[in-house]
């Protein structure tokens, strides 16, 4: 077993510390990385003086999402309550969060995304929530994507699961900025010395907490009703094991349509 954190922290300075998930290039986000994540994020929160915490993918991409090994029907009792879990935290973290997002951006790591305060994304990547292919859906998307992008374009990216460009995020209202792959980290680093790194660590705490309120106040009960329909509804049935199943076995799904 690698000796690596599945969570790399960086201090960037002025009040900047940069989260990476470090499994690539897919960085996919399992209980444990979940776990360590959720830790790496409560460390950054007492650090005197943070002023922004960033959440990125090492190497290509941001992340293909939540292990399918972990959502088998003997083991999503488990995961998804883990998961929900750092979708929680995050959102009641007393830091401002930003995603900076390259490559792919799928399924979970998207959800990361959302609970985050700010998003940045290369122009060549591509989110969205895939869940459907699998048979399933995605809680926590379901949960912030209307919240966040309206409701009509929820809907396109939960029922069809299409991985998106940035720019249709972006015009959405879901992407703060893009910038070329090459030049997204000096784009980010010179945001934050222009807005960030002047204003009171104090302040800024406060005003991502108001910021946030409204959209957590929703998110969270709305969450936990989702994921009883995902866990004591959906997953009783063929489909959504049968998704899960194919996948891991390589082959098209034999739905039953129930």
């Amino acid at each position: 077993m690698s000796d690596t954190p599945l969570v790399r922290s960086e201090a960037a300075g002025n009040g900047w510390v940069r989260l990476f998930l470090d499994r690539p290039p897919a960085n996919i986000l399992t209980m444990a990385v979940c776990d360590a994540l959720q830790s790496a994020l409560a460390d950054a929160v007492v650090r005197p003086g943070t002023k922004l915490i960033s959440i990125e993918g090492a190497g290509p991409n941001f992340s293909y999402g939540a292990s399918v090994e972990e959502h088998a029907p003997d083991r999503v009792r488990e995961m998804l309550p883990a998961f929900h879990r750092l979708i929680g935290a995050m959102l009641d973290t007393t830091c401002p969060t930003a995603a900076i997002i390259r490559g792919r951006c799928l399924g979970g790591g998207l959800e990361v995304a959302l609970a985050c305060d700010l998003v940045f994304a290369s122009a060549d990547a591509r989110l969205g929530v895939p869940e459907i292919s699998l048979g399933v859906f995605p809680p926590a998307a379901a949960a912030l994507l209307p919240l966040r992008i309206g409701a009509s374009r929820a809907s396109r990216a939960i029922l069809t699961g299409e991985p998106l460009p940035a720019a249709w995020w972006d015009a959405a209202g879901l992407v703060a900025a893009t910038a070329a792959t090459n030049d997204l980290d000096a784009y980010v680093h010179h945001w934050f010395e222009t807005f960030m790194a002047p204003r009171s660590a104090v302040a800024l705490r406060h005003a991502a907490v108001a910021s946030r309120a409204v959209l957590r106040d929703r998110a969270l009960p709305a969450l936990q009703n989702l994921e009883r329909q995902y866990l004591d509804e959906l997953m009783l049935t063929h489909d959504a094991a049968e998704g899960c199943a194919a996948f891991l076995e390589k082959r098209a799904p034999a739905w039953r349509n129930g």
